[in-house]
């Protein structure tokens, strides 16, 4: 559990929250302008088991972990990469989750769409080489 972790009541005010950050609203836009809208509810607040700050489920939504985020950017960081991913699967027709290069795939296009993988945040994680996780998926895809 992340230090000074959120209650699923204080998470999902900060959901709400980043609906208005320009990312997450541009994010909105297209989803809906492929077919694809998704509404406030397609955002819950959960608790979660696993070290995870949330995960996209496709017919279910985007859930955030409160116990894993802290501030407002972790919330706003998990929402970009989820809709993300929901945007993956709203447009790729033949995308197979459970096949390790399409998910690979998708993960890539997150990290490096949503900013995750730029180089503060990095050196924020205390990474010293600029995404060491982006470049390890990456190299997975390779030896697919």
């Amino acid at each position: 559990m992340a230090k000074k972790s959120k209650s699923e009541e204080e998470c999902q005010i900060m959901i709400q929250k980043s609906f208005r950050t320009p990312m997450v609203r541009f994010l909105r836009e297209r989803l809906e302008k492929a077919g694809c809208a998704v509404g406030d509810n397609f955002f819950k607040a959960i608790t979660c088991n696993q070290e995870v700050a949330g995960s996209y489920v496709r017919g279910e939504g985007v859930k955030l972990c409160s116990n894993y985020v802290r501030i407002q950017d972790d919330v706003n960081q998990v929402i970009i990469r989820e809709l993300i991913h929901a945007f993956d699967d709203c447009r790729a027709a033949n995308l197979d989750w459970s096949d390790c290069a399409h998910h690979a795939c998708t993960e890539i296009r997150t990290n490096h769409l949503s900013g995750d993988c730029h180089y503060k945040r990095e050196l924020l994680r205390g990474h010293e080489q600029t995404c060491q996780w982006c470049g390890d998926v990456a190299q997975f895809v390779i030896w697919v």
